[in-house]
């Protein structure tokens, strides 16, 4: 009896193994891709935001190295009837927004809760409507990352509460390539007092 139960618990933890590896390679893929779109976009002259000088010797981003522990499991808790409010940019021209909600998830074993905005002008399209704001600062901005913070996209969730924060995609603001574009200025309370090793990395533009 004991030997079967234990032939079970064997069978139980192989299965679990083999979904964690699957779960993984699937994340991985995920953020490649990302890489690879956003490498792709900036090297295209008719999308990309780069000035024509950068974009001559524009090879690709530099990435942080990929780091699953970056990618987190977040609880979205939904704040209803949130006025919109200016959210500042780079050039000073305000763009309205509103907390959509906040997320709260663990990381580097620490809980941290941050608001997830949503931009008026974007709600009013048809393929935007369900799109998510999530800028955010850390330690690393200055030194190793765009010294402004970066950005996280998402969809609003189809059902249930819960949706992926992967740091791995962080991406910078268009102005830390142009001034020629106008960037939200990431607020006070999306500051991250840990260092995000992960996603787009030093530019050279601070």
């Amino acid at each position: 009896m004991r030997m079967k139960r234990l032939c079970v618990v064997l069978t139980l933890l192989l299965l679990v193994t083999a979904a964690n590896a699957q779960e993984d390679t699937v994340a991985l893929n995920a953020i490649k891709k990302f890489q690879r779109e956003l490498d792709a976009e900036y090297k295209d002259p008719a999308k990309t935001p780069l000035e024509k000088k950068d974009l001559k010797t524009f090879t690709g981003h530099t990435f942080f190295p990929i780091d699953l522990s970056y990618r987190v499991e977040a609880t979205l808790e939904v704040t209803d009837r949130e006025p919109y409010f200016k959210m500042m940019t780079s050039n000073n021209r305000p763009r309205d927004f509103r907390q959509y909600g906040i997320l709260v998830f663990t990381l580097q074993g620490r809980e941290f809760r941050l608001p997830v905005y949503q931009s008026q002008q974007l709600l009013g399209t048809d393929e935007y409507a369900d799109y998510l704001f999530f800028p955010f600062t850390d330690l690393t901005n200055g030194h190793s990352s765009y010294s402004a913070g970066r950005y996280i996209d998402f969809r609003i969730p189809k059902s249930g509460n819960t949706l992926t924060v992967d740091f791995n995609q962080a991406y910078n603001p268009l102005c830390a390539y142009s001034n020629r574009f106008s960037c939200p200025i990431v607020p006070e309370k999306n500051n991250m007092d840990i260092e995000v090793k992960a996603g787009v990395a030093f530019t050279g533009k601070h």
